[in-house]
């Protein structure tokens, strides 16, 4: 997420009670989760496991729990539970804004563009040309969507992203302040639901086709002209490819990678990265043809058993 204004080391810190190290005057322009920055983003680490991934990471802010040296162009702000500050920084630039009507006036409705009744398009949303949204469908807030685009009845654009971190009193939850970006021709099925991202955007490109009943975690990315089939189930901080197809009822663990026109046929398990071209089937997902011969194995097996115990 981008702030609306650049902001300086000195300026976060005392929004956020926490100790500067670096140059007071340095800028930071936004902030994303570590898989997500960019140079001039603010991200945080509260874990030693993950400290020297964020402090080598393209972040030029990090939020840490620790003293440590601050890398050379780079600016640090120590505090107790940097966790807590990011979701505070989150509610702060993107809080939750009140709906108060169907179609809120701040939204952008291109030209030709119809909204059946029912349907629910949030603050500050985007539109673009010759879409059509239908009855009941929920387009959350900054949600951003291009030209000849299909929103079938029950779909929602934007809700939260499923992260929570453990506490001893229960879960906390890490606030979204990201988007969905929906490009230009692409259909969405009936109660598809797309999260946005955490702090990035969730991106479905052109032409992509997604069937009914469909659920996409935050901060994935679907390549151009991509068929999602009915019930799939992707986990966040995906990465699927262009040309990929996956049929109905396929289930993708997260920060995956399936390469370019990669098929992965029905009832699949994807529980690594598929290199693209290639067909897969199973649990997990695998060469189709290996998958086939351990079942004609497995299918061996009580025999197998009998005659031993003769």
């Amino acid at each position: 997420m981008r702030f609306p204004n650049q902001l300086t080391l000195s300026e976060l810190a005392a929004m956020l009670n926490a100790i500067p190290v670096g140059d007071p005057n340095f800028l930071v322009t936004g902030m994303n989760e570590i898989h997500m920055v960019e140079p001039g983003d603010l991200t945080f680490v509260d874990h030693p496991k993950y400290y020297t991934k964020a402090l080598n990471s393209k972040a030029t802010t990090i939020i840490i729990n620790k003293e440590v040296d601050c890398p050379e162009g780079k600016g640090l702000l120590i505090c107790e539970k940097p966790f807590d500050a990011y979701v505070s920084l989150a509610m702060k630039f993107r809080p939750f804004e009140k709906a108060v009507s169907e179609i809120s006036p701040s939204a952008e409705i291109g030209e030709g563009t119809v909204i059946q009744p029912g349907a629910f398009v949030g603050n500050h949303v985007k539109i673009g040309n010759h879409c059509i949204i239908h009855a009941n469908a929920s387009i959350y807030d900054h949600t951003v969507i291009g030209d000849h685009v299909i929103i079938h009845s029950g779909a929602v654009l934007g809700a939260d992203a499923y992260y929570f971190q453990r506490r001893p009193e229960g879960w906390k939850k890490l606030e979204s302040c990201g988007r969905v970006i929906i490009e230009d021709h692409v259909e969405i099925g009936a109660v598809t639901t797309i999260d946005k991202g955490v702090s990035g955007d969730t991106i479905i490109s052109s032409g992509t086709k997604l069937d009914n009943h469909i659920q996409i975690g935050h901060d994935t990315f679907i390549g151009r002209n991509c068929l999602i089939g009915a019930h799939c189930a992707i986990a966040g901080v995906t990465r699927i490819e262009d040309d990929v197809i996956l049929w109905a009822r396929v289930s993708v663990n997260k920060d995956l990678i399936i390469g370019k026109k990669a098929i992965v046929l029905a009832m699949s398990g994807v529980d690594k990265s598929l290199e693209g071209g290639k067909t897969y089937w199973g649990v997990p997902a695998d060469d189709p043809r290996t998958k086939w011969k351990e079942m004609a194995a497995l299918r061996q097996l009580p025999q197998l058993i009998r005659e031993k115990k003769l």
